[in-house]
């Protein structure tokens, strides 16, 4: 009885250091690797860019990249889920957004019939041009999307580049727009299309 106590108590005793080791090399990794981290977490914000495909856009540090069927690429928030960034894209023949229209009447019928569904109380706040440092012209608008349950606020952004239509959008829960606005006016503004590298 003597012998096994003391087996267990060895083992316990190789376990604790063997927990210490490895605490104590998770740490040393922490604290080596601090400053950039920290550096990406300070700013607030990741970029993914997307060189193939020709565009790029930053996004909230913590959001998740999840797979979202018709969409080249989500990013959202685990915990709040109307919290998200996602980029899409079709063909197109037109070598700029302003050949659809006026930035108020696209963005008003992408509202009505593109990103929102039919059931949805929908609202077009705000709508804008946009010019990014290569003139590209993008239309950047604001709008709200209700249903019983929520109402989403959003923001997006659309282009034209590589022969196809683009589009950002970006929101988050009503309830949280007070908090959100600032960090999702970011994602919006960020969104740019470049000439698209081939492979």
């Amino acid at each position: 009885a003597v012998q096994a106590v003391q087996a267990v108590q060895a083992v316990q005793a190789v376990q604790a250091t063997r927990r210490s080791a490895l605490l104590a090399a998770t740490a040393f990794l922490a604290a080596s690797t601090s400053g950039p981290m920290q550096a990406q977490a300070k700013g607030g914000f990741e970029v993914v860019k997307d060189p193939q495909d020709g565009y790029q856009f930053a996004f909230p540090f913590g959001w998740q990249e999840v797979s979202v069927t018709g969409q080249d690429t989500v990013y959202k928030d685990v915990i709040e889920p109307l919290e998200s960034a996602s980029v899409s894209y079709i063909p197109t023949d037109k070598k700029s957004i302003a050949e659809y229209g006026d930035v108020k009447e696209v963005a008003y019928t992408l509202v009505r019939k593109v990103l929102t569904t039919v059931n949805q109380d929908v609202k077009l706040v705000a709508a804008e041009e946009r010019t990014d440092a290569n003139g590209r012209l993008y239309y950047d608008f604001e709008y709200t999307a209700s249903t019983p349950r929520y109402t989403r606020h959003a923001l997006a952004s659309v282009t034209i580049g590589n022969g196809k239509f683009y589009t950002l959008e970006t929101g988050s829960n009503e309830r949280r727009w007070g908090k959100m606005k600032d960090n999702i006016a970011k994602v919006q503004k960020s969104f740019t299309v470049f000439d698209r590298q081939d492979y």
